[in-house]
């Protein structure tokens, strides 16, 4: 078979799972996690090399074998199953002299069907709400997964309006003075240090707005822990809870918390557990709860890879939820993960 033709074949295989990703709700989860695999293994150069050298071939008999790629690859190779060597790429933000992981797009559409989903999953639909976005070192460093896609849903909540907002604190408190004075109900997307800088200088009680915190204090204030984070700001905006979106550069589909710091697996993204020190002792299920490492299947990432190994220490429930309590000690610090319980 010539290349045109196994590219053709190739093409024809992806649209399919494509398909079946969004194809909701789905039959059967564990032979779509199968299908995903064997395709990737096949072409995904990354994730083949890592597969057999521990010993795994396309040839599996279930779900529960499947190995999940470590997330530090992304930072030096190009973990891609596209055929398109010039595509653009996601960079996490990362600070001065750390190496940021890059993650290659070949279908923006499936990032924008995989947010949206997500978003509405768990808000409803974007064009009920402002959206604003306090995230300015995400929009000083560019190439970012998760100022894409704040933009995206500015854009698309055509009905309020919504914007961006960097160091000009006056405007955005101004801005919700509005919406709470016209009661439009209002998300405000906001990374860590940024959000309690405008707590402390604009205090205010927001009854119609939603506080999204997407981590990272960058080592621009003291760190703290996520719960004494939203304890601040619960205070200081007269609010019972602040939601937290868990997302990463590495991956297409998000994960929130609508308080207390307790995500939820989706239709997208599903998590299980792995020991710290044995990465091929996972648990998909536990009975009551359970501290490891976090593993994540995200279906969304058909064209990279669906099975990663984080390095963030988490907490596994019976009911799915999980939530963030650190980093492992060999991992760099990044995002939400600076405000280790």
């Amino acid at each position: 078979m010539n290349k045109a033709n196994l590219e053709t074949m190739q093409e024809e295989i992806r649209k399919k799972l494509i398909g079946k990703v969004f194809d909701l709700p789905r039959r059967n989860l564990e032979i779509l996690y199968l299908e995903i695999f064997r395709y990737q293994y096949n072409y995904c150069e990354v994730y083949q090399e890592y597969c057999n050298l521990i010993g795994i071939n396309a040839e599996l008999p279930t779900a529960n074998k499947i190995p999940f790629l470590p997330i530090s690859l992304f930072k030096t190779r190009k973990v891609s199953s596209a055929q398109s060597l010039s595509m653009d790429y996601f960079a996490s933000s990362g600070t001065t002299g750390m190496t940021r992981s890059r993650h290659y797009i070949n279908d923006i559409d499936i990032y924008e069907r995989s947010f949206l989903h997500n978003f509405t999953q768990a808000y409803g639909a974007v064009e009920n709400y402002s959206i604003l976005g306090l995230l300015p070192s995400y929009l000083e460093q560019k190439e970012s997964s998760l100022v894409y896609m704040v933009d995206w849903l500015i854009r698309k909540s055509t009905k309020y309006g919504g914007g961006f907002y960097m160091n000009d604190k006056t405007v955005l408190k101004e801005q919700l003075t509005y919406n709470e004075a016209n009661k439009i109900p209002t998300i405000l997307f906001g990374v860590t240090y940024a959000l309690l800088d405008f707590a402390e200088e604009f205090p205010m009680p927001l009854n119609y707005c939603t506080i999204i915190e997407t981590g990272g204090m960058k080592g621009r204030r003291k760190e703290i822990t996520r719960a004494e984070v939203h304890q601040i700001l619960c205070k200081k905006f007269a609010l019972p809870s602040i939601h937290s979106e868990y997302g990463m550069t590495e991956l297409f589909a998000q994960a929130y918390s609508k308080g207390n710091g307790i995500y939820f697996e989706n239709d997208l993204l599903q998590v299980c557990i792995r020991e710290e020190d044995d990465p091929f002792q996972i648990d998909y299920k536990v009975e009551n709860k359970k501290t490891g490492l976090l593993n994540i299947i995200d279906l969304s990432n058909i064209d990279s890879c669906s099975f990663i190994a984080t390095d963030d220490i988490a907490v596994l429930r019976s009911d799915g939820s999980f939530t963030i309590e650190g980093r492992a000690d060999s991992s760099d610090i990044r995002g939400c993960s600076l405000l280790a319980l």
